[in-house]
């Protein structure tokens, strides 16, 4: 996983290169893509890397049999979810970005929502901020919250599920 201090330092050292204008490297099954506008792009404006963090699954490799060794296994604790038995009539608001999971809009002000709340269309649920922009998630659907599957400070991916809604 990318660090965001790593990820600024690589715009930050793609910016003040000009013979550089396109880097892409992969780690650890994570792929970031970084680019300049061209100048025709750029016309007017101060030129800018920008990110682009997808995941992707690396081609598998060939292995010898005679020296093909066990993959290290390393697990990851899923934030604890409410059993549904009812899952696939729920709809679930995933995240639209790669960034940190905030249930409140700050330490000392109540979660926006919890299990068993009703929201609408336009009820904001969370909070996701990415690169220290803080985007407000909408619910999208008209529904009860049945199982919040994110915790709060949790690092969350594109398309990560982090409601559990039953529509109206």
């Amino acid at each position: 996983m990318f660090k965001l201090s790593e990820i600024k330092e690589l715009i930050k050292l793609l910016d003040q290169t000009s013979s550089v204008h396109e880097l892409e490297i992969e780690s650890e099954g994570m792929k970031l893509a970084i680019r300049k506008p061209d100048r025709s792009e750029a016309d007017g404006m101060a030129i800018q890397a920008t990110p682009y963090v997808y995941p992707f699954t690396p081609a598998p490799q060939p292995q010898s049999q005679q020296y093909a060794a066990p993959a290290a296994v390393t697990e990851i604790p899923a934030a604890p979810q409410q059993p549904v038995s009812t899952e696939g009539t729920l709809h679930k608001i995933v995240s639209p970005m790669v960034g940190t999971f905030y249930s409140a809009a700050s330490p000392e002000t109540p979660s926006f929502v919890n299990v068993g709340d009703r929201v609408s269309e336009k009820s904001t649920v969370c909070i996701i901020e990415a690169m220290k922009l803080m985007n407000e998630l909408e619910a999208e659907v008209r529904g009860e919250i049945v199982s919040v599957l994110a915790e709060n400070g949790q690092l969350v991916e594109y398309g990560q599920p982090l409601f559990l809604v039953k529509p109206e």
